[in-house]
């Protein structure tokens, strides 16, 4: 039988299966009736692949599948951009997966670490987001899918809601390689506002108990960000954003780049910046964005997902956001990936450590946490051809003749909220590829890579230097007092800053005394309220006793 009629052959088996367990003839699964479905359409040595992205879980299912018997169900082989919640290990602490290809880990790193430890899980490969999907679409395709929606109907019609994510891109890789789709939703209605996934993508539609879970990742309090992080925020604008003229840009969720977000309709504007700096991001509706959307900073905000408490401001905003005919934000993990990659001049974020060559990483010895997207976007796309100041700029510093180069900066305080240094003279990720028998160390970004890196010292500028003992020394001239900082002499960072390669706050005019939370054009949730003309709602967890009463904006 040619390979293809046995794959037809085996699929037509699973689902009948699964048409035998349910008892109907359509697509619609009782959601009692969960695990049952799933010992009967997943096989000993399958890949399975449970969308749980940083925002959105197909919980429901994942706690399904951690609840099969591991005699009918065992030596799976994970495939998933993120372990997200206590079921994602479960399944390894059961024996009834042994192998995984990842791309983040967050909250479940520890604990992924300990498993590594114990030779419970087998780690193929950390990658990063885009990494692994063009993995499911080559050589690491899911024979089953667990994917989440808001709603479907009874012909296995998706609607996505805000948090598309990346179900088009796991579902379509498991589609159409004749694997099992089957998808957890919110509810199954008549109509759909707008068709996300069509039904033909899909086999099995499970309706959840309860709404699907969904982590407000990406809100930051404006109440929590310290002097510090303005500082740090002052001097990326000063040294990075003015001088390359950046335009368009993707940043991480640290306090440093909300500071960053709060501080355009202030100090930015005071320097004239306006139109001419952040205009297009690719970014997640981040609410410390909402000021310098209503200042008139921003265009156009392309997202990978999107934030609780965010959907009415942004449907309300969609001359900034992509928002479909149904008034909802279309979000796209792959897409945005892929747009923070190329279409961005600039990426600005954050690390665990730092070495003398630059690399960084967010892998350490007892936390395996992986990178998430960082890695394309913290890189420079040498398969660009389209130009702009920022990028010709970067290039032309550099000494590059015949391309420009993308700025990638590390922004990072000298020490971490522990107390750890940020800056070491090894990585752990050396110590974690020992033990867990990767052929390289994990390591995030590329030293060759990064261009920039400010902390609360001052900004290196390594687009500037012209050897490897360089780039070293104007590392350590930002690293503070600490050890690595301390094995420089003055002397030497003192001729690196007459050279413009080290940049102190006073080099970029900035007083380090005025560099405060004044700066900050909200100070707290409630002042992102009032600026969203109380469209922004914040998650249970992120409002006061009692929520101030705001007049409603009329709609644009």
């Amino acid at each position: 039988m040619l390979d293809t009629s046995r794959r037809r052959a085996n699929r037509d088996s699973r689902l009948a299966r699964a048409a035998a367990l349910s008892g109907t003839s359509g697509k619609v699964c009782p959601a009692d009736l969960a695990t049952q479905l799933l010992e009967a359409i997943i096989e000993p040595g399958d890949r399975v692949t449970i969308e749980g992205d940083n925002q959105k879980q197909a919980d429901f299912l994942a706690s399904a599948l951690a609840k099969v018997d591991p005699a009918r169900v065992h030596d799976l082989h994970m495939v998933q951009s993120v372990l997200a919640l206590p079921d994602h290990l479960a399944v390894f602490e059961r024996g009834i997966a042994n192998r995984l290809d990842f791309s983040y880990a967050g909250p479940q790193s520890r604990k992924l670490a300990q498993l590594v430890a114990a030779n419970a899980v087998k780690i193929g490969a950390i990658h990063t987001y885009l990494e692994l999907y063009a993995r499911m679409l080559v050589d690491l395709t899911p024979q089953v899918a667990l994917v989440v929606a808001d709603k479907a109907d009874r012909n296995g019609n998706l609607y996505t809601g805000p948090n598309t994510e990346d179900t088009p891109t796991i579902t379509e890789a498991t589609a159409f390689r004749g694997g099992i789709v089957v998808a957890q939703v919110n509810e199954i209605v008549d109509r759909l506002p707008r068709v996300d996934i069509p039904g033909d993508w899909i086999d099995i539609v499970v309706p959840g108990p309860k709404p699907y879970l969904i982590d407000p990742l990406f809100t930051r309090d404006p109440a929590k960000i310290r002097n510090e992080n303005v500082l740090m925020a002052m001097m990326a604008i000063s040294a990075v954003y003015e001088p390359y003229q950046v335009r368009r840009l993707n940043h991480g969720i640290g306090y440093a780049t909300a500071a960053i977000e709060l501080i355009l309709p202030t100090y930015a504007a005071q320097r004239g910046l306006k139109g001419k700096v952040a205009s297009h991001f690719v970014l997640n509706p981040h609410p410390t964005l909402i000021p310098a959307i209503e200042a008139g900073f921003v265009d156009s905000v392309y997202c990978f997902g999107s934030e609780l408490g965010m959907e009415r401001y942004v449907s309300n905003r969609a001359d900034i956001f992509p928002v479909g005919a149904d008034g909802n934000l279309r979000s796209n993990r792959a897409l945005a990936q892929v747009a923070g990659q190329y279409a961005c001049d600039l990426f600005i974020g954050g690390t665990l450590q730092i070495d003398a060559q630059g690399n960084s990483s967010t892998a350490t010895k007892d936390r395996i946490t992986g990178f998430g997207g960082a890695p394309n976007m913290g890189a420079d796309t040498r398969g660009r051809r389209h130009d702009s100041p920022a990028w010709l700029r970067a290039g032309q510093e550099a000494g590059e003749s015949l391309r420009g180069r993308k700025l990638v900066v590390q922004m990072v305080q000298t020490q971490q909220p522990n107390g750890a240094p940020s800056f070491v003279e090894r990585l752990d990720a050396f110590d974690l590829a020992a033990s867990a028998g990767f052929a390289l160390p994990p390591v995030m970004i590329y030293g060759d890579d990064v261009t920039h890196v400010v902390t609360e010292c001052g900004v290196a500028n390594l687009l500037r230097c012209r050897s490897p003992q360089e780039r070293e020394a104007a590392l350590r001239a930002v690293a503070g007092d600490t050890e690595f900082g301390r094995r420089q002499s003055p002397e030497t960072s003192d001729s690196l800053r007459r050279r413009g390669i080290v940049m102190l706050p006073s080099d970029l005019g900035i007083d380090v005394s005025a560099a405060t939370r004044d700066w900050l054009a909200a100070q707290s949730i409630d002042d992102l309220v009032s600026a969203s003309g109380g469209l922004y709602l914040p998650p249970a967890k992120f409002r006061p006793a009692t929520v101030p009463h705001v007049e409603q904006r009329s709609q644009r």
